[in-house]
C-alpha cells in the first residue's frame, strides 16, 4: 500500500502546491471493491472549505486523466485538524513537544499502541517519552499511524 500512496503523493503534490497549499499527507484504504482516498492539505493561513473544494476539483481531474486507482473510490479532501496525523520525519520534528498517540505495525515491548511526549527525532527514528524515565526510539517505518493529541487549556 505504501507504493500506491507514494505514487499518489507524487501525482498530487504539484496539484496541491499550485493551489497555494501544502500536501500534508494521503490515506489510501481499500474496502472490498471500493476504496477511499483521503488527501490532507494545510496552509499557513489555515484551510477553508473553498480550499478543499478547489483541491478536490483539480485532484479529481488529474486522477481521471492519470487513472492510478482501478475501480471505484471516494475522494475526500480535508485539513489535518487539531488531532492531525503525522507522516514524515519533518512533521514529527515540527511538532516536537506535543503529546502524540502512535500505533505500530508490530508490537514493541509487548504493545502496539503508545501515548507520550514527542521528544524529537534521531536519524530515522521518532523519540517518544512515555514518562519521566522511559524513552523509546520508534523507527518511522514501524509506525502505522500517529496523531497529535490536542491539548486544551482552561
Amino acid at each position: 500500500m505504501a507504493g500506491k500512496r507514494e505514487l499518489l503523493e507524487d501525482l498530487l503534490a504539484p496539484v496541491v502546491a499550485s493551489l497555494g497549499c501544502e500536501l500534508w499527507g494521503i490515506e489510501y484504504q481499500t474496502h472490498g471493491r471500493n476504496a477511499l482516498l483521503r488527501i490532507y492539505i494545510d496552509s499557513e493561513n489555515g484551510i477553508a472549505v473553498e480550499d478543499c473544494e478547489k483541491v478536490s476539483r483539480q485532484a479529481s481531474a488529474v486522477l481521471d486523466v492519470e487513472d492510478p486507482i482501478s475501480g471505484r473510490y471516494t475522494l475526500e479532501v480535508s485539513s489535518p485538524g487539531l488531532d492531525r496525523p503525522l507522516y514524515t520525519l519533518e512533521q514529527y520534528a515540527r511538532f516536537a513537544g506535543a503529546q502524540i498517540e502512535v500505533r505500530l505495525r508490530l508490537p514493541l515491548a509487548g504493545q502496539r499502541k503508545w501515548r507520550g511526549l514527542l521528544a524529537g527525532i534521531e536519524g530515522d527514528e521518532v523519540v517518544l517519552r512515555v514518562d519521566s524515565e522511559n524513552e523509546y526510539l520508534l523507527p518511522i517505518d514501524s509506525i502505522e499511524k500517529a496523531n497529535i493529541i490536542p491539548q486544551f487549556t482552561k
